[in-house]
């Protein structure tokens, strides 16, 4: 590609902050990661990334969708825990939330599982039907004749049968649900980006093609379209043209803290899909030894019915958010031409307790959602970008501008997790030096792949 011969050259070029003791060589060593990764083409991001490292790893998958006419929403969760076996916490871990109810299966055996490094498609087999153990995507008749109990995932097929069986994994017997089956057929609308013009983008930008982060988060589906059926505890619900969001992340362990909102089931709008989410993360490569370990980060992500992508993140935006430790989300995103505000709320006696990868205990109860999130999202154009001055669309917010966008829904995802906190959480987004300079050069990551 012609990424590698602008990026070393870039890099050499910029006058990079000493971080102190221990991370004087910061810059030399993201330019030799650079130069490796460049040189190897390594595809990133909806591969598998588990590179036998002998430490804390992690990696897992979410898929939600949600009835159209109804709004009871499903999310699929796949993970695997320290995949090379041997620690108290490796194992398969499949969780399913459902319409009033919770289900999840662990395996200490990882041997089951297998995922592919170049694409997006992994399964595991908890409980065979024969010797044989599937390594790769089967037909819908293989996979019931070779797997009893587990999942195969792809972008555009998810298949599985699990029951309630949480042992080896943290926090007893959450399950409500006993049973639970699925079979899907996915068509990918959007990725991270706009529907049609460009490649997927990073969301966390480049950087996240390298181990600086922890952990590592990719938004791999904002918009997609489900056809199939869920079994939920002996109650069928079937999908047709129904909307489907994916993401994963990847790492030692999930955020310190953190907040999120998805939905693109928006009244009247089609297509609609916006992600908000704002998390304390950690901070590799020797930044902790100067005394930086963490920096709260935040984005709000939308794509719209006509396909634009609006991008509002920590190098091009200012973004503030407002979050109780459960009932009410606020989220607002500044950047040069446009201002984002996301406002979620739930009934205080709602959600459902989901397990999360933690660094220190592995597959534990870390984080509480609910699918029943009432959500509106305001999106205006600024004067100083494409609104033009003196249009009645062209000022923020604060000015009492009418937006040029608005949508509600009654089905949003809302989310909260790490902790545990208990007062509201007042923040500003604060992407620490190099990264924030790092993170703005023009650096295709779907290019590297």
């Amino acid at each position: 590609t012609q990424t590698g011969p602008r990026l070393l050259p870039a890099l050499q070029q910029l006058n990079l902050p000493s971080l102190g003791r221990g991370t004087s060589t910061c810059s030399n060593r993201l330019a030799s990661a650079c130069k490796a990764l460049v040189a190897a083409q390594v595809p990133v991001h909806a591969g598998y990334h588990y590179d036998g490292t002998p430490r804390r790893f992690f990696e897992g998958w979410y898929w939600k969708v949600t009835h159209p006419e109804t709004g009871d929403s499903f999310a699929l969760i796949y993970s695997i825990e320290d995949p090379a076996g041997g620690t108290t916490h490796a194992g398969v871990g499949v969780q399913v939330m459902g319409p009033d109810g919770y289900i999840c299966q662990f395996s200490p055996n990882t041997r089951t599982f297998w995922a592919d490094r170049s694409q997006l498609a992994l399964g595991a087999t908890l409980v065979p039907r024969t010797t044989t153990l599937p390594r790769a995507m089967l037909s819908e008749t293989e996979f019931e004749r070779y797997v009893e109990q587990g999942f195969q995932a792809s972008a555009t097929v998810q298949q599985g049968s699990i029951v309630a069986n949480e042992s080896g994994a943290g926090g007893g017997d959450l399950s409500t649900v006993q049973t639970c089956s699925w079979n899907l057929r996915i068509e990918p609308v959007s990725s991270w980006g706009a529907v049609t013009g460009g490649a997927q983008k990073a969301t966390a930008g480049w950087l996240s093609a390298l181990q600086v982060f922890e952990p590592h988060w990719q938004v791999l589906m904002s918009h997609g379209l489900t056809t199939g059926w869920v079994e939920w505890g002996g109650r069928r619900y079937d999908f047709s043209q129904a909307p489907t969001y994916a993401e994963k992340n990847w790492g030692g362990g999930f955020p310190s803290k953190w907040h999120w909102i998805q939905c693109n089931s928006w009244a009247g709008q089609p297509g609609l899909s916006v992600t908000a989410v704002g998390a304390r993360r950690a901070l590799l490569l020797g930044i902790q030894a100067a005394g930086i370990g963490e920096e709260d980060v935040g984005l709000i992500g939308i794509t719209l019915p006509s396909g634009d992508f609006i991008e509002l993140v920590p190098w091009n935006a200012e973004l503030e958010w407002d979050v109780d430790p459960w009932g009410r989300w606020y989220m607002r995103a500044v950047g040069a031409e446009y201002e984002a505000i996301i406002e979620a709320s739930c009934a205080s006696d709602s959600g459902t307790v989901l397990r999360a990868p933690t660094i220190a205990s592995g597959l534990v109860p870390f984080c509480k959602d609910s699918f029943e999130g009432k959500a509106r999202i305001r999106i205006w154009r600024l004067s100083n970008g494409t609104g033009g001055a003196g249009s009645s669309y062209g000022s923020g917010s604060e000015s009492g501008a009418l937006p040029f966008f608005e949508a509600t829904s009654d089905s949003a995802a809302v989310e909260v997790g790490g902790g545990p906190w208990w007062q509201a959480w007042s923040a500003k987004a604060a992407m620490r030096e190099p990264f924030r300079t790092l993170v703005q050069l023009p650096i295709d990551v779907g290019a590297l792949a």
